[in-house]
């Protein structure tokens, strides 16, 4: 009875820690990281994990998650001093505006970024870690004592000398028929050839590559598309779309609008009565109340609600202000409540 043997990922990636932390910056790498997730899980793909990227992204995550919004809060703050300060007073209002919606994104970059951080920890939780063997360590050593990449710029490299390192182990390991290799890296300064282009890794470590086995990106949206060109292409035409949050300014216009509804209907109900004789109009409303439920009002009020009502019919239409049943009421009051919810009112803050 023979064997039925498991057939080699395609493409084994060794992916540098650098590119693991730019894709957690980056909220507009979720694509790219979606596509990696799925070719990962159909078994087109996997990864080579050392233990020096797995440490390494550890110590850098809450960082990365830290700096993907207060760096830009603070330039936000400053360029928001400099428009109140200098800008035209003509335009002021309306870039005031704009930059106060790019401010109510940003908590929702940093969450991107915790989360992004989340989806590649849960990879790293799924993927084989390499344990940083003494030969690897005396082959990165010796590396610095040559001077060799990545200790061709007078700087300590040994964690990258380390990285590539477990690379040639992988390419030399993984012979079987089908498997192929690629190492991916944004730190074009260490691996990359210094006088040529970039795309070329550096030739103290080109022995390592070839042109089909074992291959040099330096994004990783490149080495994908190299695996998997149809399927690649397929998943990020899936993946980039998605639903762009509501910004600042929109969501105070949609609750600018429902207050007006909701303290208009409030209104009408008040005309009602008065029409009815429930509600008195009085010169001058004394105090204490006695009885709220038949308090009058005063006429100056009055006067000025009418004057509001009528604002409120010219800017919307009557045929858009009721009058409304149950169902509708309480969904125009739900969504009030909810909206103010998200710029930090209490629940069910319904005043007009």
């Amino acid at each position: 009875m023979s064997k039925t043997t498991r057939m080699e990922p395609r493409f084994n990636l060794l992916i540098d820690t650098c590119v693991w932390l730019d894709l957690a910056k980056d909220y507009h790498q979720q694509a790219i990281l979606a596509a990696l997730e799925e070719l990962i899980r159909q078994g087109s793909t996997a990864l080579i994990l050392p233990r020096t990227v797995v440490d390494e992204f550890a110590r850098n995550k809450a960082r990365v998650i830290e700096e993907s919004s207060r760096s830009l809060s603070s330039t936000l703050k400053r360029v928001k001093e400099a428009v109140e300060k200098f800008g035209d007073p003509r335009k002021k209002n309306a870039v005031l505006r704009q930059l106060n919606d790019v401010d109510h994104r940003l908590p929702i970059l940093g969450e991107a970024a915790a989360d992004t951080v989340g989806r590649i920890e849960k990879l790293f939780a799924h993927t084989s870690v390499i344990e940083i063997s003494d030969v690897v360590k005396l082959r990165a050593a010796q590396r610095a004592i040559d001077k060799r990449a990545p200790f061709h710029r007078q700087r300590n490299g040994i964690d990258d000398a380390i990285l590539i390192e477990v690379y040639a182990d992988a390419v030399g390991a993984k012979a079987s028929p089908g498997g192929r290799f690629a190492f991916v890296t944004h730190n074009v300064k260490d691996f990359s050839h210094p006088n040529a282009n970039n795309k070329l890794p550096h030739p103290d470590i080109a022995v390592l590559f070839s042109r089909v086995k074992s291959l040099y990106f330096i994004t990783l949206g490149e080495a994908l598309r190299r695996v998997q060109p149809e399927q690649f292409a397929d998943l990020m035409i899936e993946q980039e779309w998605h639903e762009e949050p509501r910004k600042l300014s929109e969501i105070v216009d949609a609750i600018g609008e429902l207050i007006d509804k909701v303290w208009y209907n409030r209104h009408m109900v008040t005309r009602d009565k008065i029409e009815r004789g429930e509600t008195k109009i009085v010169e001058r409303e004394t105090f204490p109340i006695k009885d709220h439920a038949r308090r009058p009002i005063q006429r100056d009020v009055w006067e000025g609600a009418l004057k509001s009502a009528a604002k409120v019919e010219k800017k919307y239409g009557l045929e858009n202000l009721g009058p409304w049943d149950d169902f509708e009421w309480g969904m125009l009051n739900g969504k009030l409540s909810a909206l103010r919810w998200v710029l930090g009112d209490q629940w069910d803050m319904l005043d007009t």
